[in-house]
């Protein structure tokens, strides 16, 4: 424990415990303030532990907050605040600071008699706007990295700063906080609570006490929490913590308790856990570098601080039992108190050492004798569960982690093929142990390895030591500097064995050094810093070597940017690094299971088998271009044309949707012999020179409509939900549309084509408005021009009731363009058209596309509709689409940012708004929504000119489930924040 200092210059807690605040009414604030002031204002009464404070205001207008201090604190003390304020405010012209104002006599500080029991000081300080960080919800780790940063700021501003009013002793100091909780637990009613208080204080105190003397100290705030933290306000909702409000607990004392202090109260936000302090420790490292120690004693300090928070509130509840700002505070500070107490002190601390670069190599673990007698290195499988897993796609069904005892049916398998024992991999995530959905990062980072004999063997201790522990499974034995633990053992015969791993069943090591708390077996990838740096692999004492560290190839994205041209971007500003899918799921490195929202190239859903079987048998065989003559190419045309109405009976095949569709302009082009063609607004058709001249989102190209070449004609976009006509007016698109194509031609420009998507894609899958193509197709045919159907996102049953999204309109187009779904990530595309317009196409020379039509995506594209067929995915579409329609159009009900919910089948968009009235597009939120539910465990991206809508277009093998995880994990990111 600290000892206790009897003599300062200002107050001393130790020997001064009960600090009620005073007691003024809002009527003598306001007497207050027009004697002293001159100001005539309204004085409404803000919470404060042990001041009093006011907010002022003069109609709308805030004026300021007055501040009544406490007579315990002297006039040295207040004055060393507010020479602190005035400092931080000039050398960090960044941060709002609260700084005093004068009275009428030119003074900040007013000494007021007969008020309280002594002398009283007022002072009215500037009003920051914005309001506290503390209203927030979830804090995103851009917040949290910002809060970091203005301790880190403040901290800095304060470091040469001196004055005798910092000669206190207050209670929110943690240089005191074991004695502080020792003093005032007896008020906490709950004897279990209590004790397990006063055992948090007085571990986190004994991790402390050590490095005690070796921590920097200086003046600091030492109350910079998100309730003193005021921020502004971006666009979307983003909170930015600017501004910082009052200096009452300004001390002398370790420099790293103000971070300490400060990201404590992140852990009271929704959603925010232990980890998520992390960003605000880097940003303050990066203004205020940590030493080692600060380091060492970061996270027991905020353990600490929150175990002086409950037993103060419940103290001063005690106290002034009326104070509701007291019993507000306490489910709060109880969530700060439980968060910083679910992980052990040794892993949060090891975790952040390895976040900031500060961790020390552990020493190399040694045996002298081997854990197996006689194991013969090249007799034993080391099993690869990771994500990239080779093993993973042979002998097993891709997608099989999903099965139980997968495991299992491994090691059998390396048995079956000569392995003496099979062993796993020492913190590598396996992908076996993660959960399909889950909004919490799945525990599945091994923190020991587990082994599986062909035979039963005996398990010998490997280094000089005694066995602490032993039950009827497990043993413990303990050397001179670590501990081995074996579990899921036989009890060996008296002949000095630890014990017998049986064959057939796994014996799991974990191998900790001496002191260290027992890890779990997996722990989260988040933690797995932490735990791993408290773990030992135990692979040398079985006499193999490590195994290599994947990581050393440095970051991915910095990779990428230096030869993948960065203009092809990336969703996700740190996206994980993504190398499995399988159905309507996507697997990361790093073990997490992620809901697949997006992606409307993979129909049928990722790592199908039957598509999988396809290509390798006919990777085997044949795999050239479409000049050659072979069945494939026949087959599938056939079966394409077949899925279209009269006239549609010609097929061109291609590689991809932009090609499929600049194809379909050039037919159109030569068909009609001239050029012109009309697309619609805020529409996108690809990126070849033809397709970007007719795509008109200014989202995918800010200066679209601007640079549009004299060749394209662009009508207005039928929006139902935000265009210039809606509701009853709706028709009044089509008419201006077909009135710009008769004007054309009336100027001698008759369009060669009229292009769009069927159903409105960029929209979020919006449908056109009844009868548009039929009025449009009918205009631009009547004056010689040709329809062209954009199917390459909405086609192959998406809409579930419409195989094609023409079909929803009543209409047959004269050329039809599909991709995407064609090949379920394989790229291939089409164009079906008529014989007299395929002819046409022979006044441009002829047509060929190298890859277009190979055998191999013939094959693909066949067994793409075969399986669309066997498994029933349009109907999955009307079913599934129909229930996740429902689920958040009832959403919509609940959250006013959601102002419509778009599209049928699982051809869907989620539009977010601001304002009901105007529809102001919610672009910011949209994004920071996205980001937030990629760490719930779904992949989700904006859409639309605006990007503000959820661009919900999944695999269609997606499940009611799968329809449910999303909407709930949506429902909470809109509920606790983004």
């Amino acid at each position: 424990m600290t000892t206790e200092r009897v003599n300062t210059i200002g107050f001393n807690f130790l020997t001064e415990p009960e600090l009620p605040a005073p007691q003024v009414t809002e009527t003598r604030a306001q007497q207050l303030l027009a004697t002293h002031f001159g100001i005539e204002a309204q004085a409404k009464s803000l919470g404060s532990q042990q001041d009093k404070n006011f907010l002022v205001t003069q109609g709308d207008t805030v004026i300021g907050v007055l501040k009544i201090a406490n007579p315990a604190f002297n006039e040295t003390e207040l004055t060393a605040q507010d020479l602190a304020a005035e400092l931080i405010a000039t050398t960090e012209p960044g941060l709002r600071v609260a700084v005093p104002q004068p009275n009428i006599r030119g003074e900040i500080r007013t000494a007021v008699t007969g008020l309280l029991d002594g002398t009283a000081y007022l002072r009215l300080l500037r009003y920051l706007p914005g309001g506290a960080l503390l209203d927030a919800g979830y804090l995103s780790p851009d917040t949290v990295a910002e809060l970091g940063d203005v301790a880190g700021r403040v901290t800095r501003a304060l470091a040469g700063f001196n004055h005798p009013g910092l000669d206190r002793i207050l209670q929110w100091d943690l240089r005191y906080g074991a004695d502080v909780v020792t003093t005032l637990a007896s008020h906490v009613a709950d004897e279990g609570d209590r004790g397990r208080i006063v055992a948090a204080a007085q571990s986190a105190w004994a991790r402390i006490e050590p490095y005690a003397d070796a921590l920097p100290r200086q003046a600091i705030h030492m109350d910079l929490t998100d309730a003193n933290v005021v921020v502004s306000h971006a666009p979307g909702g983003a909170v930015h913590p600017d501004g910082i409000i009052d200096l009452g607990d300004l001390t002398d004392s370790w420099a790293v308790g103000e971070l300490a202090i400060t990201l404590s109260s992140v852990l009271q936000h929704p959603g925010n856990g232990p980890t998520h302090i992390l960003p605000g420790v880097r940003a303050f490292h990066r203004i205020r570098p940590l030493t080692a120690a600060e380091a060492e004693v970061l996270w027991p300090l905020l353990v600490l601080r929150t175990a002086v928070l409950i037993v103060s509130g419940a103290q001063q509840a005690a106290l002034d039992p009326d104070n509701a700002y007291i019993t507000e505070q306490s489910d709060g500070e109880w969530q700060m108190f439980e968060q910083a107490t679910s992980v052990p002190i040794e892993v949060m601390t090891e975790l952040i050492k390895a976040d900031l670069g500060l961790s020390v190599p552990a020493a190399p673990l040694t045996a002298t004798t081997p854990l197996i007698a006689g194991l013969d290195p090249a007799a034993v499988t080391t099993l690869d569960l990771s994500v990239t897993s080779d093993a993973l796609d042979s002998g097993f069904v891709p997608g099989a982690w999903l099965r139980p005892g997968l495991e299992d049916e491994f090691a059998r398998a390396a048995v079956a093929d000569g392995a003496r024992l099979v062993v796993t991999q020492f913190g590598r995530p396996r992908i076996t142990q993660a959960p399909p959905l889950s909004q919490a990062e799945p525990a599945v980072v091994p923190t020991g390895i587990s082994l599986w004999p062909a035979g039963s063997v005996s398990l010998v201790a490997p280094f000089a030591g005694e066995i602490v522990a032993r039950t009827a499974d497990s043993v413990t034995f303990r050397g001179q500097d670590v501990e081995l633990t074996v579990s899921g053992i036989t009890a060996a015969a008296d002949d000095g064995a630890l014990g017998v791993a049986t064959a057939g069943r796994w014996t799991h090591v974990a191998v900790r050094p001496v002191g260290a708390p027992e890890a779990p077996a997996l722990t989260t990838p988040a933690l797995a810093p932490g735990w791993l740096a408290l773990s030992r692999d135990p692979r040398p004492l079985l006499g193999l070597p490590a195994l290599t560290d994947d990581a050393a190839d440095g970051d991915l994205i910095s990779r990428r940017d230096q030869s993948f041209a960065p203009v092809q971007e990336h969703y996700y500003r740190k996206p994980p690094q993504i190398e499995r899918g399988w159905r309507h799921f996507l697997m990361a490195t790093s073990g997490r299971c992620y809901l697949d929202m997006v992606n409307n190239v993979t129909v049928l859903g990722h790592a199908h088998p039957r598509i999988a079987t396809a290509a390798a048998r006919q990777l085997r065989r044949l795999n050239t271009n479409s000049r050659f003559n072979y069945a494939a190419v026949v087959e599938f045309s056939e079966r394409l044309a077949g899925l279209l109405p009269e006239p549609l009976d010609t097929v061109f095949l291609v590689n991809s949707g932009s090609e499929a569709s600049d194809l379909a302009l050039r037919l159109a082009i030569a068909a009609a012999g001239r050029p012109d063609v009309v697309a619609m607004r805020e529409a996108y058709h690809g990126w070849t020179y033809g397709t970007d001249a007719v795509s008109t989102s200014t989202a995918d190209n800010p200066n679209a409509l601007a640079t549009r070449p004299h060749w394209v004609h662009t009508v207005e976009s039928p929006n139902s939900f935000r265009g210039k006509y809606r509701g009853t007016d709706l028709g009044r698109y089509a008419d201006e549309a077909v009135a710009q194509i008769e004007q054309l031609a009336g100027d001698g420009r008759a369009p060669a084509a009229f292009i769009c998507e069927t159903v409105y894609g960029n929209a979020g899958g919006m449908a056109l408005p009844d009868g548009y193509l039929e009025k449009v197709y009918g205009a631009v045919r009547a004056n010689g021009g040709y329809a062209v159907a954009d199917e390459v996102q909405v086609g192959y049953g998406r809409l579930g009731h419409w195989f094609w999204g023409f079909q929803q309109q009543g209409v047959v187009p004269d050329i039809v363009s599909m991709a995407k779904s064609l090949g379920n990530g394989y790229p291939l595309g089409a164009v079906v058209t008529s014989r007299e317009v395929a002819e046409a196409f022979r006044s441009q020379g002829y047509f060929f596309s190298s890859t277009g039509g190979s055998p191999l995506s013939c094959t693909i594209g066949m067994t793409v509709l075969d399986v669309l067929h066997d498994e029933g995915l349009q109907q999955n579409a009307v079913e599934v689409g129909a229930h996740l329609k429902s689920r958040l159009q009832a959403l919509a009900a609940k959250h006013p940012i959601i102002g419509t919910v778009h599209g049928v089948g699982l051809y869907l968009g989620v539009e977010m708004i601001r304002d009901p009235e105007t529809l102001e597009p919610a672009t910011e939120e949209t994004t920071l929504i996205c980001n937030r539910m990629l760490e719930l465990g779904v992949i989700i991206q904006p859409t639309g000119d605006h990007q503000n809508i959820l661009k919900t277009k999944p695999p269609l093998c997606i499940d009611i489930a799968g329809a449910d995880f999303y909407v709930d994990a949506l429902d909470r990111v809109l509920t606790e924040g983004w």
